[in-house]
């Protein structure tokens, strides 16, 4: 159904005045909240203007109508209706043909839109997909991450923020993504832009990593040239494995449990910072026969950073036992391990 409306920002802006381009207009502004509307048709208004800036031809190199519906209807799978089982990219992908096709769009245009609207976040591949999919997705990044936005023309950007307000646009569109992600999880598979964003709203470890997929992945790999070694799955393993490599006197599984600039005191008044340096002093110990027994104090973890403080009781170094209270921050690295940042036995 055909809207007779006066839309005078669809005017003012000259969007595409076909009875296509003003139903996909007043459709998106119906089904979605502002900040998202505002960004579908500020997005066509950016990709128009790159083509522009690349001499593309309206009607010659690119679909114009075709860049606007798949630019406007973009995000459709952010509204109510096109909320499904999949990704948001490819609910909305679907949603939008089914608008298309509706209206009677031949399916070869349906088609290209499909690709536009599911693969807008898809660096390195909606630009290899043809005119109207790569100047979607240069509209709708320069619209969030400022991608390009150095060749638009001087002043478009602040009159069309003067008719269509950002709105707070990528934490609210992220808010978005991230909701839907909570109450249907397969939206957002962890190797996806949804996963990416719901990783940072759930606690710690609920959403795997790559690493952790490959840890699951149940084929035994391990990093290339890696020896064959337990890593520490939790910060409290890193003191475990800490003291079984010091018994079994393994220099590199000692160094492995800290990173490359690591600090590391082994004595009061020492402080040593990277690998050569802690390899050193850990042979050293190793070299006297010392034994280490850590009774965990307390632990604060936040997300891939955590704090411990263990009592420590060195033997074997010296003639006396050395009782101390370490302080010892960790970070979880990219493989799922658990490392030393920081390690200082006398820090109090």
């Amino acid at each position: 159904m055909t809207t007779d409306a006066p839309l005078p920002v669809f005017e003012r802006l000259g969007l595409p005045d076909t009875d296509l381009s003003r139903d996909a207009y007043a459709y998106v502004e119906r089904a979605t909240p502002d900040f998202v509307f505002f960004h579908s048709v500020r997005s066509y208004v950016f990709a128009r203007a790159h083509a522009r800036h690349q001499n593309l031809r309206a009607g010659a190199d690119y679909d114009d109508e075709l860049l606007f519906l798949s630019c406007v209807l973009h995000d459709i799978g952010l509204s109510e209706e096109g909320n499904g089982d999949q990704r948001f990219e490819v609910d909305g992908a679907d949603t939008a043909a089914a608008f298309l096709r509706e209206r009677g769009v031949e399916e070869r245009r349906i088609a290209i839109a499909w690709d536009a609207i599911a693969l807008h976040t898809s660096d390195g591949i909606a630009a290899r997909k043809g005119a109207e999919v790569r100047l979607a997705q240069e509209g709708i990044g320069t619209d969030i991450l400022g991608v390009r936005r150095e060749s638009l023309p001087a002043g478009l950007a602040d009159d069309v923020h003067a008719l269509l307000p950002r709105m707070d646009l990528g934490y609210a569109l992220s808010d978005a993504i991230v909701d839907q992600a909570k109450s249907r999880p397969q939206k957002a598979s962890p190797l996806t832009f949804p996963g990416a964003l719901l990783r940072h709203h759930l606690p710690h470890g609920a959403q795997p990593t790559w690493y952790d997929l490959l840890a699951g992945a149940g084929w035994g790999d391990k990093p290339v040239g890696a020896v064959a070694r337990r890593r520490a799955e939790t910060p409290e393993q890193v003191g475990a494995l800490f003291t079984e490599y010091l018994e079994a006197g393994d220099i590199e599984g000692l160094v492995s449990l800290y990173e490359p600039r690591a600090h590391f005191v082994p004595a009061p008044g020492t402080h040593l910072v990277g690998t050569e340096g802690i390899r050193t002093a850990l042979q050293q110990l190793v070299d006297s026969g010392a034994r280490l027994k850590l009774e965990l104090r307390e632990i604060r973890q936040v997300d891939d950073i955590a704090l411990v403080s263990n009592t420590a009781t060195l033997t074997g170094a010296g003639p006396e036992p050395v009782i101390s209270t370490t302080t010892e921050i960790l970070r979880r690295r990219p493989d799922g391990g658990w490392a030393h940042v920081v390690d200082d036995p006398f820090f109090n």
